[in-house]
């Protein structure tokens, strides 16, 4: 069975705050909703009041989750929480973060966004028995419960978490950007690619939160101090906020995951220093001049009116900037329907490509008679842009003409980013002409590499395209798939989960 959605995947959202004398459960719960986005499968948060760590969690939205009587309780000076979308571990409860563990005495919890390459490596070298963890995340909060307890458990400074957390991070491989929590310490560490994003701010009265993005602080009432920078770890306590670095300079090398300006960040978000929305303005402004629009057909075309409308909602602002770079009109063409999950499943390809109209639908008053260029941020397996091409052909459009705000999607994300295997991928071995007969559109235009690229504003920041160059920055294993940690492994429901090479958290 597949998901009706292809688009990517999200990989998950983090959230951590330290601030004495607030309710930090509902701090949190507001964080984790800025964050949705990243993950709607589980939601769970970790509440520490200084002796004790209360874990609560469960599958489903944080609305869903959560409530004031689940909350009530949660009393505290620092939390974590975490929003999960599941690739490496299937979708259980038992998988659904924070993660905790109890080392004689030690408590901590971790949450995880990213995906690590050498998952099975470490297992081995730990001597863990199949189904002793059951995704990436677990694998690091078992290698941190040995690293304290081989520490002789509890130091005389209070620091377990943060020496095990030295010892532990250098051996990762892969994407990782972690919030995690003892009884007086809230830590965030990322990566030393700075795959996926993690950022740091300030409340008024001198509390510290971290979050996946920068409008979970927004809504807490933070304000932005800066990102974290690859390859460090923050630890926040009594004392305030101080810096380390567990990694050795040479391993040091940012690789932002492109697609977080592409797809995954939501639109209000600040990356290296630049608005998302208006980065992905710029995209639609180079696809315009990259692009345009062909001359009409002879026939009813010639006069047709022509508009340009986005596949909702990611491809909104590309479209705008499309419709302003070429003065062509900007429309809505298609209506959204917002309460159709993303793990919505179709057992059928007739049914998954039905199931389209259930989260899309034509405003025939707006398309009929015209030639649309009709924008959308990628195309990875095409169920979707196929179905959309057709609904909105059979809604009276004349022509229909596909501009998309990335390059080809031909090589699977092994970082934080859930496609599936490249046999799955749509331009795995196509060209672009072969695509568009598929889709069946009258023209198809990818962005280019350069183009994207220049449209984020941070071009010499760094950036990981490995999903549209085969270029990928850390090596990984020939063998990596979801169930490798699996005692039974089995495939997983939803967008075809016994292949899935990417994100894990």
């Amino acid at each position: 069975m597949t998901v009706v959605d292809d688009s990517p995947k999200e990989a998950c959202g983090v959230f951590g705050v330290y601030a004495p004398g607030q309710a930090v459960a509902q701090l949190t719960y507001l964080g984790l909703y800025a964050l949705q986005h990243r993950g709607q499968e589980s939601a769970g948060m970790a509440v520490s009041d200084g002796e004790t760590i209360v874990i609560d969690k469960d599958m489903g939205l944080v609305s869903n989750v959560f409530n004031h009587r689940r909350l009530a309780p949660l009393t505290g000076h620092l939390a974590i929480g975490h929003t999960r979308y599941s690739t490496t571990g299937s979708s259980t409860w038992r998988n659904a973060q924070p993660v905790y563990r109890d080392v004689g005495g030690a408590e901590f919890a971790l949450g995880h966004n990213g995906n690590l390459v050498n998952t099975e490596i470490l297992a081995e070298e730990a001597g863990m028995l199949p189904g002793t963890v059951a995704s990436d995340s677990d694998l690091v909060a078992e290698l941190l419960a040995a690293q304290i307890l081989g520490g002789g458990g509890e130091r005389s400074d209070g620091r377990d978490l943060e020496h095990a957390l030295s010892a532990v991070l250098p051996r990762l491989r892969g994407a990782f950007s972690l919030v995690l929590m003892d009884e007086g310490h809230l830590v965030g560490a990322r990566d030393p690619n700075g795959f996926r994003p993690l950022c740091l701010g300030t409340l008024d009265d001198g509390g510290w939160v971290l979050a996946s993005e920068t409008p979970a602080l927004d809504v807490v009432g933070a304000t932005f101090v800066r990102e974290l920078a690859p390859g460090e770890v923050v630890v926040i306590d009594a004392g305030g906020c101080r810096s380390i670095e567990p990694f050795p300079s040479e391993s040091i090398d940012p690789t932002l995951c492109l697609f977080e300006f592409v797809y995954f960040s939501r639109p209000d978000s600040q990356l290296y220093g630049q608005n998302v929305h208006r980065a992905r303005q710029r995209m639609g402004e180079a696809l315009a001049r990259q692009a345009p629009l062909p001359a009409p057909s002879t026939g009813p075309a010639e006069e047709a009116e022509a508009m340009v409308m986005p596949v909702p909602e990611s491809g909104v602002p590309a479209a705008q900037g499309f419709a302003r770079a070429s003065g062509i009109p900007y429309g809505d063409g298609l209506v959204k329907n917002r309460y159709i999950g993303r793990t919505f499943i179709a057992p059928s390809q007739k049914m998954r490509a039905d199931a389209v109209r259930m989260k899309l639908n034509p405003l025939q008053e707006n398309v009929a008679g015209k030639r649309l260029v009709v924008v959308d941020d990628s195309i990875v397996r095409g169920t979707t842009q196929r179905a959309v091409v057709r609904m909105l052909q059979e809604a009276g459009a004349l022509e229909v003409h596909l501009r998309i705000m990335s390059p080809p999607y031909r090589w699977p994300c092994f970082y934080g980013m859930d496609t599936g295997a490249r046999s799955e991928l749509l331009a795995a071995e196509r060209t672009v002409e072969e695509i568009r007969e598929y889709l069946g559109a009258d023209s198809l235009a990818y962005l280019t590499l350069d183009r994207l690229m220049d449209a984020t504003g941070a071009v010499s920041a760094g950036f990981c395209s490995a999903c549209l160059t085969d270029n990928y920055p850390v090596e990984v294993p020939v063998s990596m798939h979801e169930g490798v940690l699996e005692s039974n492994d089995m495939p997983a429901s939803g967008l075809d989960r016994a292949v899935r090479e990417s994100a894990g958290a």
